[in-house]
């Protein structure tokens, strides 16, 4: 007897978490700013109160956003005064990216693989689109989001709630502190990057996942020995 195959897609919060995580991630709605009301919500997305509750507690619970009674619900600075981040040595920093770095490669890499078996067309346009953004010049403040809203992406068309919780949550706490921890990349560095991300995307669009595996391994490998030159210049 012929086993159904699971159903691999996101609940209606799980998407409505995504797309609220990216606004977030992207600097669309930056640090401080007030969400739209539930109503707002649900009538931008055509979802449940009940849904826009749901995902507004998982942002919550990772840290995005913080609900203020009366108030409304706000995004989370996630660089508070009385961190002290100051007093944290820079090596330990750059140190902090070359972990976090190895710990995409574990991740991204399969997931890649795994968004050229399943990805839609408009996903395959939406990447397209946050790759065009990821090129536009713009504020140092939101590049990470900006390149990172690809990543997050990625994540998505795997359809496993797990990759997804797992990136937003990479993004929203670690990704920009550690991007910014090291050098900024040089215009050679910076389209050479572009590049290499834009090779997992025509990989995943032609359904090639052996190729999407190897182009984001790649990618993050040369991101690994860009961060790891940096540590051993603070050593120098």
């Amino acid at each position: 007897m012929q086993r159904a195959s699971p159903d691999r897609r996101p609940s209606l919060a799980q998407r409505l978490v995504l797309e609220l995580s990216q606004k977030i991630v992207s600097g669309e709605w930056p640090a401080g700013s007030k969400l739209p009301t539930e109503q707002v919500l649900t009538e931008a997305h055509g979802v449940s109160r009940t849904t826009v509750r749901e995902a507004l507690s998982r942002l919550q619970a990772e840290g995005l956003v913080e609900t203020r009674r009366g108030i409304g619900t706000f995004v989370v600075d996630t660089v508070r005064a009385g961190d002290d981040q100051d007093s944290a040595p820079e090596k330990g920093t750059a140190c902090d990216a070359v972990a976090l770095i190895e710990l995409r490669l574990s991740l991204e890499v399969e997931a890649a693989a795994i968004a050229a078996q399943r990805a839609t067309p408009a996903q395959l346009a939406a990447m397209g689109a946050a790759l065009a953004d990821a090129a536009t010049p713009g504020p140092l403040e939101t590049a990470a989001g900006r390149d990172f809203a690809f990543n997050l992406l990625i994540a998505q068309c795997t359809g496993n709630s797990f990759f997804i919780d797992a990136m937003s949550h990479l993004g929203s706490t670690l990704m920009g502190d550690a991007q910014r921890a090291l050098p900024q990349l040089g215009a050679a560095q910076r389209a050479r990057w572009q590049h290499e991300r834009e090779q997992v995307l025509v990989s995943i669009t032609r359904k090639d996942a052996d190729g999407a595996r190897a182009a984001m391994r790649l990618h993050l490998v040369n991101l690994l020995q860009h961060a790891r030159s940096a540590v051993d210049a603070q050593g120098d």
